[in-house]
């Protein structure tokens, strides 16, 4: 049995609801392919911070919704979809929200463009990354940093949401609920492709 994957666990095992219910975090937070008898030790660092997360979401999941954000915890995640798939990051975005549901609080560092979109607050701090940086550009929500001219976020969630098509005008919880995850891009990318599109406007011109 331990030589099993979460996902060939939770089919095997599938008719007994207290094992599913054990098993289906683990699945939603992308980490459906580790064995059950796999040592902690040998998972990276994303997949043990993700295997916390599978235990905070199974422990909501067992407990009544709470009525407020105060009685929840306060969760720091740092860049928590570095090396993920555009699929897992899509199952991390709905875990999250899961936690948010029941009322825990998150402060995530991030460069992805669907998970700094979906926050509720933003504090873009740069302007520059290393030396150049370490000073707050701006706050707000995604439509303040976006309106900030000075916040290279702010123009890479533009540059972004007009290449996708996407409306600017959703609501924070309206970000969460959709996943555009699948097409998601990281910030870095997102600005070198904006650089790209504006050179070649400029030799298109000339």
């Amino acid at each position: 049995v331990l030589e099993l994957t979460v996902a060939e666990a939770a089919h095997w095992f599938q008719a007994d609801r207290e094992v599913v219910a054990r098993l289906q975090p683990i699945v939603d937070v992308g980490l459906d392919y580790v064995r059950l008898g796999q040592p902690v030790p040998t998972l990276s660092g994303g997949e043990a911070q993700r295997l916390k997360l599978a235990g905070f979401l199974a422990e909501a999941a067992s407990g009544p919704r709470q009525p407020s954000a105060k009685k929840g915890k306060l969760f720091l995640f740092d860049e928590p979809t570095t090396g993920l798939h555009f699929d897992d990051i899509a199952k991390l975005m709905r875990a999250l929200a899961k936690l948010l549901d029941a009322g825990h609080s998150l402060v995530i560092i991030e460069h992805n463009l669907d998970v700094v979109r979906a926050a509720d607050w933003i504090v873009d701090l740069g302007p520059e990354g290393g030396e150049g940086g370490g000073e707050i550009v701006c706050c707000g929500t995604p439509d303040d940093v976006k309106a900030c001219a000075a916040s290279f976020t702010g123009r890479a969630l533009v540059d972004y949401e007009r290449s996708m098509g996407l409306s600017n005008t959703f609501t924070a919880e309206e970000r969460r609920t959709q996943s555009y995850a699948e097409e998601g891009m990281s910030l870095q990318s997102s600005l070198r492709t904006s650089a790209s599109l504006r050179s070649s406007a400029v030799n298109d011109f000339i």
